[in-house]
């Protein structure tokens, strides 16, 4: 039995981990709004960006035509009392005016309307300029967060085996740090590689500002490959190691802080092996959308539990596969080939 003291400290060390992890969701969901995109990673649309232009425009043209003179047949009239001939110069000089400031107020109307369209493709630039997910240390930011978010819930089962092994194999809560630290570690530096990779995709225009991929087709290509690769020997091995820890730490095993972190590297390297194509699916659904986020982190924490997670991996393999047949043959029917 475990003291009172060593179950608060025990307690305490697991409360600043799920915070770190609720932390970092928020902060995800947060950035999102920054940027104005959606829970499915999607940015404001320019047409709706055009229809807001236009409703304002309209409302300053109907404003000033409630300030004008009264409108009738396209021209401006003023009502002036009928008094013989210099009634009637009067009444034709005042029309002529009041054409004359209507077809101004005309004029300056097409060319508010002309102006504020033609500086939407700048205004449309300097937002792309402006885009986190251009610059490499902003974009790494997000990818960094993202791992802690969604690959720290599945280290849960990893944690609690090494605490049970605390006892008998005479580990510590500093080694369980470093056991933390070094698997964190080895998925920062995926975050650099990923990064990396999303910046060369988006120089070579293969993806958008958004991180989603301009074809349908290679989307359903990164699920078909994604499902192939749950039936490998690599996917075998790799599993097998985040799903029975017990063994891997057994075999591994390195008191104190720093034997923690190699392990931790192994165990992390291990479960980059495992996982990183659910991480390059994200180019397939949006690097910033929430569904394939929460999807991708919830299959991930059961495909890691020791009684289930071994039965779901080929059944996730062909579900992916189909997914990615389906992808294709709605991009046939709706796109054609190209």
């Amino acid at each position: 039995m475990d003291s009172p003291e060593r179950m608060s400290v025990r307690g305490a060390y697991w409360l600043v981990f799920f915070t770190i992890i609720i932390a970092s969701w928020s902060y995800l969901y947060s950035m999102s709004l920054s940027m104005n995109m959606d829970l499915f990673g999607r940015g404001m649309s320019m047409e709706s960006s055009t229809s807001e232009m236009n409703s304002m425009s309209n409302m300053g043209s109907m404003s000033e035509m409630k300030s004008s003179p009264v409108m009738k047949n396209g021209s401006s009239t003023e009502i002036i009392p009928s008094n013989g001939s210099d009634d009637m110069n009067s009444s034709e000089m005042g029309s002529k005016s009041s054409d004359e400031k209507s077809a101004k107020i005309n004029a300056m109307n097409s060319s508010e309307v002309t102006n504020s369209m033609g500086s939407m493709p700048s205004m449309a630039s300097d937002m792309n300029m402006d885009m986190p997910m251009t610059r490499f240390l902003p974009l790494f930011g997000m990818w960094a967060v993202m791992m802690a978010a969604m690959m720290l819930p599945t280290m849960v089962p990893s944690l609690k085996i090494y605490e049970e092994l605390m006892v008998s194999a005479n580990g510590t809560r500093v080694g369980w740090i470093g056991v933390l630290l070094g698997y964190s570690i080895v998925w920062v530096v995926f975050a650099i590689v990923i990064t990396t990779v999303q910046l060369l995709l988006l120089s070579f225009k293969f993806v958008d500002m958004m991180g989603l991929v301009k074809s349908f087709w290679v989307s359903a290509l990164l699920l078909v490959v994604a499902g192939a690769y749950q039936f490998t020997r690599a996917k075998e091995v790799c599993h097998g190691v985040c799903h029975s820890p017990m063994m891997y730490f057994i075999g591994h095993w390195q008191n104190g802080f720093g034997g923690g972190i190699r392990m931790g590297l192994g165990l992390g390297a291990f479960c980059v092996g495992c996982c990183w194509l659910f991480m390059v699916l994200g180019f397939a659904g949006g690097v910033m959308n929430f569904l394939w986020m929460g999807l991708a982190t919830l299959f991930m924490i059961i495909e890691k539990l020791p009684e289930i997670g071994h039965r779901i991996v080929r059944p996730m393999g062909i579900l992916l596969i189909l997914a990615g047949f389906g992808c294709a043959a709605w991009t046939y029917q709706v796109k054609g080939l190209i």
